[in-house]
Protein backbone atom coordinates (compact mmCIF):
# COMPACT_ATOMS: atom_id res chain seq x y z
CA UNK A 1 0.00 0.00 0.00
CA UNK A 2 2.75 2.50 0.95
CA UNK A 3 4.65 2.15 -2.33
CA UNK A 4 1.87 3.81 -4.32
CA UNK A 5 1.47 6.73 -1.89
CA UNK A 6 3.39 9.97 -1.98
CA UNK A 7 5.49 10.75 1.10
CA UNK A 8 2.92 13.32 2.18
CA UNK A 9 0.07 10.78 1.83
CA UNK A 10 2.14 8.27 3.80
CA UNK A 11 2.63 10.85 6.58
CA UNK A 12 -1.12 11.57 6.66
CA UNK A 13 -1.79 7.84 6.98
CA UNK A 14 0.76 7.50 9.81
CA UNK A 15 -0.94 10.33 11.68
CA UNK A 16 -4.36 8.69 11.14
CA UNK A 17 -3.15 5.27 12.26
CA UNK A 18 -0.98 6.31 15.20
CA UNK A 19 -1.67 9.81 16.44
CA UNK A 20 -5.42 10.43 16.38
CA UNK A 21 -7.17 9.66 19.66
CA UNK A 22 -10.88 10.08 20.34
CA UNK A 23 -12.39 10.63 23.78
CA UNK A 24 -12.53 13.59 26.19
CA UNK A 25 -9.26 15.53 26.47
CA UNK A 26 -7.97 18.76 27.94
CA UNK A 27 -5.44 20.23 25.51
CA UNK A 28 -2.29 22.16 26.45
CA UNK A 29 -4.23 25.34 25.66
CA UNK A 30 -6.77 24.47 28.37
CA UNK A 31 -9.46 23.84 25.75
CA UNK A 32 -11.38 20.58 25.85
CA UNK A 33 -11.78 18.43 22.76
CA UNK A 34 -13.09 15.04 21.73
CA UNK A 35 -10.04 14.71 19.48
CA UNK A 36 -6.41 14.54 20.60
CA UNK A 37 -3.50 14.44 18.21
CA UNK A 38 -0.53 12.76 19.87
CA UNK A 39 1.82 13.76 17.05
CA UNK A 40 4.87 12.52 18.97
CA UNK A 41 3.84 8.93 18.29
CA UNK A 42 4.40 9.74 14.61
CA UNK A 43 7.17 12.35 14.79
CA UNK A 44 9.37 10.19 17.02
CA UNK A 45 9.00 7.07 14.89
CA UNK A 46 11.61 6.08 12.29
CA UNK A 47 9.03 6.35 9.50
CA UNK A 48 7.78 9.72 10.67
CA UNK A 49 11.28 11.17 11.02
CA UNK A 50 12.23 9.89 7.57
CA UNK A 51 9.16 11.50 5.98
CA UNK A 52 8.95 14.80 7.87
CA UNK A 53 12.49 16.04 7.25
CA UNK A 54 12.51 15.86 3.44
CA UNK A 55 8.91 17.15 3.17
CA UNK A 56 9.74 20.11 5.41
CA UNK A 57 12.97 20.89 3.53
CA UNK A 58 11.05 20.93 0.24
CA UNK A 59 8.36 23.23 1.66
CA UNK A 60 10.94 25.64 3.10
CA UNK A 61 12.76 25.81 -0.22
CA UNK A 62 9.56 26.14 -2.26
CA UNK A 63 8.61 29.09 -0.04
CA UNK A 64 12.10 30.58 -0.55
CA UNK A 65 12.61 30.92 3.20
CA UNK A 66 16.26 31.51 4.04
CA UNK A 67 16.75 29.23 7.03
CA UNK A 68 19.92 28.74 9.06
CA UNK A 69 18.23 26.94 11.95
CA UNK A 70 14.92 25.31 12.83
CA UNK A 71 13.40 24.72 16.23
CA UNK A 72 10.62 25.49 18.62
CA UNK A 73 9.23 24.89 22.06
CA UNK A 74 10.21 21.54 23.53
CA UNK A 75 8.89 18.74 23.30
CA UNK A 76 6.62 18.80 20.28
CA UNK A 77 9.00 20.72 18.03
CA UNK A 78 12.12 18.73 18.87
CA UNK A 79 11.81 15.66 16.62
CA UNK A 80 10.59 17.83 13.73
CA UNK A 81 13.57 20.18 14.04
CA UNK A 82 15.97 17.24 14.29
CA UNK A 83 14.49 15.55 11.22
CA UNK A 84 14.79 18.79 9.22
CA UNK A 85 18.40 19.20 10.28
CA UNK A 86 19.27 15.61 9.42
CA UNK A 87 17.53 15.80 6.05
CA UNK A 88 19.46 18.98 5.19
CA UNK A 89 22.66 16.97 5.41
CA UNK A 90 21.62 15.15 2.23
CA UNK A 91 20.30 18.31 0.61
CA UNK A 92 22.40 21.38 1.55
CA UNK A 93 22.44 24.12 2.61
CA UNK A 94 22.59 22.73 6.12
CA UNK A 95 19.97 23.70 8.68
CA UNK A 96 20.88 23.47 12.35
CA UNK A 97 18.31 22.32 14.95
CA UNK A 98 17.67 23.91 18.32
CA UNK A 99 15.25 23.59 21.22
CA UNK A 100 13.50 26.32 23.17
CA UNK A 101 13.13 25.32 26.81
CA UNK A 102 9.92 26.10 28.66
CA UNK A 103 12.05 27.81 31.31
CA UNK A 104 15.68 28.91 31.32
CA UNK A 105 18.01 26.55 33.14
CA UNK A 106 18.81 27.65 36.67
CA UNK A 107 22.20 25.94 36.58
CA UNK A 108 25.11 25.82 34.14
CA UNK A 109 24.78 28.41 31.39
CA UNK A 110 21.16 29.30 32.18
CA UNK A 111 20.17 28.95 28.54
CA UNK A 112 16.60 29.19 27.29
CA UNK A 113 17.62 28.03 23.78
CA UNK A 114 19.67 24.86 23.51
CA UNK A 115 21.71 23.69 20.55
CA UNK A 116 23.69 25.49 17.85
CA UNK A 117 21.35 28.48 17.49
CA UNK A 118 23.32 31.70 16.85
CA UNK A 119 22.38 35.34 17.20
CA UNK A 120 21.48 36.61 13.71
CA UNK A 121 20.21 33.22 12.47
CA UNK A 122 17.27 33.16 10.07
CA UNK A 123 14.91 30.73 11.72
CA UNK A 124 11.97 28.50 10.89
CA UNK A 125 9.96 28.01 14.06
CA UNK A 126 8.56 24.48 14.01
CA UNK A 127 5.52 23.12 15.79
CA UNK A 128 3.92 19.71 15.87
CA UNK A 129 0.26 20.76 16.26
CA UNK A 130 -1.08 24.32 16.11
CA UNK A 131 -4.23 24.84 18.18
CA UNK A 132 -4.23 28.33 19.74
CA UNK A 133 -0.72 29.31 18.61
CA UNK A 134 0.36 30.19 22.16
CA UNK A 135 3.36 27.82 22.32
CA UNK A 136 4.49 28.92 18.87
CA UNK A 137 4.33 32.58 19.86
CA UNK A 138 6.26 31.75 23.03
CA UNK A 139 9.04 30.16 20.95
CA UNK A 140 9.02 33.13 18.55
CA UNK A 141 9.43 35.51 21.49
CA UNK A 142 12.39 33.55 22.90
CA UNK A 143 14.15 33.39 19.52
CA UNK A 144 13.63 37.05 18.66
CA UNK A 145 14.84 38.13 22.12
CA UNK A 146 17.98 36.03 21.48
CA UNK A 147 18.60 37.85 18.19
CA UNK A 148 17.03 35.44 15.71
CA UNK A 149 15.13 36.53 12.61
CA UNK A 150 11.91 34.58 12.09
CA UNK A 151 11.30 33.50 8.49
CA UNK A 152 8.03 31.86 9.45
CA UNK A 153 6.38 28.92 11.17
CA UNK A 154 6.34 25.40 9.77
CA UNK A 155 3.76 23.18 11.49
CA UNK A 156 3.25 19.48 11.05
CA UNK A 157 -0.50 19.85 11.57
CA UNK A 158 -2.91 22.78 11.85
CA UNK A 159 -6.03 21.94 13.86
CA UNK A 160 -7.83 24.89 12.27
CA UNK A 161 -8.89 26.32 15.63
CA UNK A 162 -7.55 29.85 15.30
CA UNK A 163 -3.88 29.32 16.11
CA UNK A 164 -2.70 29.96 12.58
CA UNK A 165 -4.66 33.22 12.49
CA UNK A 166 -3.20 34.31 15.84
CA UNK A 167 0.34 33.69 14.58
CA UNK A 168 -0.33 35.45 11.27
CA UNK A 169 -1.93 38.38 13.12
CA UNK A 170 1.33 38.67 15.06
CA UNK A 171 3.07 39.16 11.69
CA UNK A 172 4.45 35.70 10.91
CA UNK A 173 3.88 33.43 7.93
CA UNK A 174 2.57 29.93 8.69
CA UNK A 175 2.95 26.81 6.53
CA UNK A 176 1.27 23.64 7.76
CA UNK A 177 2.43 20.39 6.18
CA UNK A 178 -1.00 18.89 6.87
CA UNK A 179 -4.39 20.26 7.91
CA UNK A 180 -6.60 18.37 10.36
CA UNK A 181 -9.31 17.96 7.71
CA UNK A 182 -6.90 15.77 5.74
CA UNK A 183 -6.38 13.41 8.67
CA UNK A 184 -9.90 13.05 10.05
CA UNK A 185 -12.98 12.62 7.97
Amino acid sequence: MWDVMTDRQHLIQLLRDRSIKRGHFTLASGKTSDLYIDARVTTMSPEGLALIGPLAIQMLRDAAWRVDAAGGLTLGADPIAYSISQASNSSPPLIRAFTVRKEAKIHGTGKLIEGPFQKGDHVAIVEDVITTGASTLRAIDAVTRAGGHIEGVLALLDRGEGGRTAIENAGYRVMPIIHLTEVVS
